[in-house]
């Protein structure tokens, strides 16, 4: 999909937007050490702590001015304190003139607070959009929203990028002979039909219903066959969990054989790691959009590198080149 970093070079004398810088928060710093050695670019000193009061404090080492700046920040816990962090690295880059900023945003927080389903409850992913926006980014790239409406929370262009298509190579290097794709909700089957077609095999569904507080599922239905199949259960990220298992044990329930489990974002929020060691799965499958801390790596867990998709994007939004055809040829 993406061209090897020593083997694309780019003349930066026509840039619009000056030399390319990469910054990082304090988040994912090993994503971003990867980002970086991708384009074969240095992260950007910056002095990042915290005061005594908890206030975050950022100085940059070298100005910026003039320069194409994309800061790397997932929004993922603590939530609330990197996604100040990122708002301070935008208003910091701004007043130091920037070229363009950018804030790649591997994991955005606040994405499943995407509409009002309920009385009296905020669109948080909308304050948060604006929020991004006041404090000065003039871009976000990020990965695999929780819902796509949310882009247009923006007035400000917006990359939502995949990482399906790595996924089902994953899958399509196990050579897996009867399987089947397996949506744990209806809100997700078009992109679970969309993965079914990448790998080439069947799909099917679970019916589910919330309940009237939003804070429990009760699977009702499978719609499909999974009997005496390998299954393989795609979301786009799993926080406690609790989704996941139940359609895993709903499925091994209906005469499933092996159950995988896939995600682009692995946020394993408690009580996550233990459920997933109850049930059982072959595989779980994840990127490193999001760290995961060494006490919820489980012994069957796999993690797939976004940094080269995400330097790839990078690289072409810095030279005005499509993004969209990475993914077409």
């Amino acid at each position: 999909m993406a061209q090897s970093n020593t083997a694309q070079q780019w003349d930066q004398s026509d840039l619009l937007y000056g030399r390319l810088v990469l910054c990082s928060g304090t988040a994912n710093p090993d994503l971003a050490a990867q980002i970086a050695s991708y384009v074969d670019v240095e992260l950007h000193p910056c002095e990042i702590r915290q005061f005594a009061n908890s206030n975050t404090f950022m100085k940059l080492g070298r100005s910026v001015r003039g320069c194409d700046v994309f800061w790397i920040q997932p929004t993922s816990a603590p939530a609330n304190d990197n996604l100040m962090e990122l708002l301070i690295a935008i208003d910091m880059l701004r007043r130091d003139s920037a070229g363009r900023i950018t804030a790649v945003v591997p994991y955005y927080g606040y994405g499943r607070s995407d509409k009002k389903d309920q009385p009296r409850v905020p669109i948080s992913a909308r304050l948060v959009a604006d929020m991004i926006t006041t404090a000065g980014a003039d871009r976000v790239l990020m990965m695999d929203l929780h819902a796509g409406q949310i882009q247009g929370f923006f007035t400000i262009p917006v990359d939502d990028i995949t990482a399906q298509h790595m996924l089902a190579d994953w899958v399509c290097e196990q050579g897996i002979e009867k399987g089947v794709v397996l949506s744990p909700d209806l809100g997700r089957a078009k992109d679970a039909r969309n993965f079914a077609e990448r790998v080439d095999m069947p799909l099917a569904l679970i019916e589910k219903r919330r309940s009237r507080d939003g804070g429990s599922t009760e699977a009702l239905n499978l719609i499909g066959e999974v009997e005496g199949c390998d299954v393989v259960i795609i979301d786009e990220e799993i926080d406690t969990a609790g989704t996941m298992v139940r359609a895993a044990k709903f499925a091994k329930a209906s005469g499933a054989k092996r159950v995988y489990a896939l995600a682009t974002h692995p946020i394993f929020s408690d009580p996550a790691t233990e459920r997933m060691r109850e049930a059982g799965f072959e595989r779980i499958v994840v990127t490193n959009t999001v760290p995961i801390p060494p006490e919820k790596r489980m012994p069957n867990i796999e993690v797939l590198d976004v940094g080269p998709l995400l330097g790839e994007v990078i690289r072409r939004i810095h030279t005005g080149r499509s993004v969209g055809e990475m993914f077409n040829e």
